[in-house]
């Protein structure tokens, strides 16, 4: 439709197809006015006013949709154009060569207006098509007694195409013609009026991937599992494991393709949360009816042998995503130095991520992904055996903290929060690296219960913690990855000495980049002691002590 015209739907009903509501609204308007079609149009057959196709693009996460925008690609005569949508204004960027039905990293997009506007959003994720509609429309004009267009009505039948083409309801909208405004809302009146006609308040956008079985913001690599405070501890436990289980299946389709790197992040996430869960309430898991404590370890080996795997890709895709960030801040040597490093980089990317392919293609992989949904899902859906928590508790196997997800919950966060705690104040100015990163590992796990049981929180008081532990986080993880990083480069340059693929003035240049992660990872180490008493002084404790008292019981 027009931007800006409020139009309407011809769904049909009480028998009647949207052809037939379509049918209506024109003896309607015929009764009032002279009904002709365009010139160069036929009324019903579908075969004058223009045929659009529009597809629809975003990430897989859907941040477009997430962030309240809509961005479609219309085909024209010369290439198309971009539409990026936010409310009611509409930015249009003109693109030649484009074609929709592929997936586009942001540097695929020419420069201009659209691709201003969401480069800080979408990137590193590649925009996909996520429907495609095609759209017939046959435009009427209205006329007076005086043989005058007062208004035009114009009649869209939008359809999904594929092997079996969905056809969604036809829409309709009146248009104005200076000054005939009167004419034109009794034209509109008519048409609202009509049986089996309704404004039309949902896009075409959303009734296409509703048609096509999508739901928009399908995907999400939160872990938002569905956990009440009551539930059973080992439902709980299993409920969560599944949705991170879910998110691994999601994206394994993604890291074949190699659509974008964040398929393979979200995977590697999910996996490390896996093995951070098992850790923290696998033993949950286990008991009369669930897993053997051979069985838990086995699984928490195989996700362990899973993260391992995607490790390498994983931090050569981080080199090559900063690349060109970490070139530009080069001084002494010039971006171009860095370039023999950058092909170097990416021939190693290619070998190691066939190497992940392979293994994620395996038997072990399949059957490990396999099995550990059988298991959880029957340990779900198992029926409550009316045990109490007490009972619980004494049991020589199966030593859940307690028979609710809300004792779980508050005793193994509080016994993480309690280690973030114990290991920051040991640490001194002349602590090792190591201890800054076991208190890393320490803040992650906590960071992840609190993910976990973040249904059983009060939002305002979690929100609080989470932030503080986050800056905490911050920090800890730069003085980590810039040392990680470090080491990293030193043995990829004696890799290329090794190779014979490394000129002098691009070993130079690594130097350079070494020297400012160290400066970096100095920076890190001295804020840390603001960063840990903000989370863990008195205060930090209180607010632990807040947020853990609705959930234990």
């Amino acid at each position: 439709m027009t931007p800006g015209l409020a139009g309407f739907i011809a769904s049909g009903d009480d028998g009647q197809t949207g052809d037939d509501a379509v049918a209506g609204v024109l003896a309607s308007l015929a009764a009032e006015f002279t009904v002709r079609p365009e010139h160069g149009s036929r009324p019903g057959s579908r075969t004058d006013g223009g045929t659009r196709r529009l597809t629809w693009l975003d990430t897989f996460d859907w941040r477009l949709y997430r962030a309240g925008l809509s961005l479609e690609f219309a085909t024209a005569r010369r290439g198309g154009e971009l539409r990026l949508t936010a409310g009611d204004v509409v930015t249009a960027q003109p693109v030649t060569g484009f074609q929709p039905s592929r997936p586009h990293l942001l540097g695929d997009l020419p420069d201009g207006p659209v691709a201003d506007r969401i480069a800080g959003l979408v990137a590193p994720r590649a925009l996909l098509p996520m429907v495609t509609v095609t759209t017939v429309a046959t435009a009427y004009r209205l006329l007076n007694s005086d043989d005058k267009t007062v208004a035009r009505l114009v009649v869209e039948h939008p359809s999904v195409p594929g092997a079996e083409p969905r056809p969604l309801p036809p829409r309709l909208a009146v248009t104005e013609v200076r000054g005939y405004q009167t004419e034109a809302r009794r034209a509109s009146r008519l048409v609202g009026s009509g049986p089996g006609i309704a404004p039309a308040t949902e896009p075409v956008f959303a009734a296409a991937l509703r048609a096509g079985g999508h739901s928009p913001a399908g995907y999400s690599n939160k872990i938002d599992a569905a956990i009440t405070d009551t539930m059973p501890a080992p439902r709980a436990a299993a409920t969560i494991l599944l949705r991170l289980l879910d998110t691994v299946d999601a994206n394994v389709t993604g890291v074949f393709a190699d659509t974008d790197t964040e398929f393979l992040h979200d995977l590697r996430v999910s996996v490390r949360r896996t093995r951070s869960a098992l850790k923290l309430f696998g033993d949950a898991l286990t008991g009369r009816k669930g897993l053997t404590a051979d069985e838990l370890a086995f699984f928490a080996a195989e996700f362990k042998w899973v993260g391992d795997m995607t490790t390498p890709t994983r931090d050569l895709d981080v080199h090559l995503l900063d690349f060109e960030l970490t070139a530009a801040t080069l001084a002494a040597a010039k971006p171009d130095d860095l370039e023999p490093f950058r092909v170097f980089l990416e021939q190693r990317r290619r070998r190691e991520f066939r190497a992940l392919t392979r293994g994620l293609r395996s038997q072990r992989f399949t059957t490990l992904t396999r099995d550990w949904r059988t298991r959880l899902t029957a340990l779900q859906q198992a029926p409550v055996n009316g045990k109490t928590a007490a009972t619980v508790r004494s049991g020589s196997s199966g030593k859940a903290a307690g028979e609710t997800a809300g004792s779980l919950a508050a005793e193994r966060t509080r016994a993480a929060f309690e280690k973030v705690v114990k290991r920051g104040v040991a640490i001194t100015p002349d602590s090792p690296a190591e201890s800054l990163h076991d208190l890393r590992k320490r803040a992650k796990e906590l960071r992840y219960a609190l993910e976990f049981f973040a249904p059983l929180y009060d939002p305002a008081v979690s929100g609080k913690v989470v932030g503080d532990l986050k800056r905490l986080q911050d920090v800890l993880g730069e003085f980590q990855d810039t040392e990680v990083q470090i080491g990293e480069i030193r043995a990829l340059a004696a890799a290329m000495l090794a190779a014979g693929e490394a000129p002098a003035v691009t070993l130079l240049a690594m130097g350079e980049v070494t020297a400012g992660l160290a400066a970096r990872q100095r920076a890190a180490r001295a804020g840390f002691e603001r960063r840990f008493s903000a989370f863990a002084d008195i205060d930090g404790q209180r607010r632990m002590a807040l947020l853990l008292r609705g959930t234990a019981g």
